[in-house]
């Protein structure tokens, strides 16, 4: 029984050390390496504090929409709905996303709505959106803005960003300084 316990016992302390104690404290350290000591990417606008790297509800037809969120933006609460793509419920909801979408977006079909504009994502933070997902809005903000279609899409093409070293991830767009530019126009 000896020859089992101890051994356990030390393997436990070791573990618990390392994984409290130890690994924290190298992540912490690299962290004081990133920008902004790891604290997120702060941006200032208007006299208001935001965070570059956590989704922004704007539901207003002069924005950009961001991605859906099923914690409602909350960092504090981040994650996903937790319902399967066939429960009633879900489905419910991505229609609903989507009827919405289609009332805000004239003259867009069904089938050209980019996914991640009608399902959140798994954190709910989700702080960017696909080329694609800025470009089919581009009318209804243009429309609400009374600004050509060619500078909303000149501004959004300014505002892609390009993969991690050309291919790890794909192209994105952040919601937040895509809008935050808009206002500046």
């Amino acid at each position: 029984m000896k020859t089992n316990i101890f051994p356990a016992i030390k393997l436990t302390i070791v573990t618990l050390l390392f994984f409290c104690v130890v690994y924290p404290a190298v992540i912490w350290a690299i962290a004081q390496l990133a920008p902004n000591n790891g604290h997120g990417e702060v941006v200032t606008a208007n006299g208001k504090k935001y965070y570059a790297n956590i989704g922004q509800a704007f539901t207003e037809d002069r924005f950009f929409n961001s991605r859906p969120s099923a914690v409602d933006y909350n960092a504090a609460g981040s994650g996903g709905s937790n319902k399967g793509p066939s429960n009633p419920e879900y489905l419910a909801i991505v229609q609903a996303r989507i009827d919405t979408f289609l009332m805000h977006n004239p003259g867009i079909d069904k089938k050209d709505i980019p996914v991640e504009l009608v399902t959140a994502s798994g954190s709910g933070l989700d702080p960017d959106i696909s080329p694609k997902a800025a470009l089919v809005q581009v009318k209804r903000v243009a429309a609400a803005r009374k600004l050509s279609e060619e500078k909303i899409t000149e501004l959004v093409g300014s505002h892609i960003e390009k993969p991690l070293l050309g291919m790890f991830g794909p192209e994105k767009v952040n919601v937040l300084s895509l809008n935050l530019a808009l206002e500046k126009l």
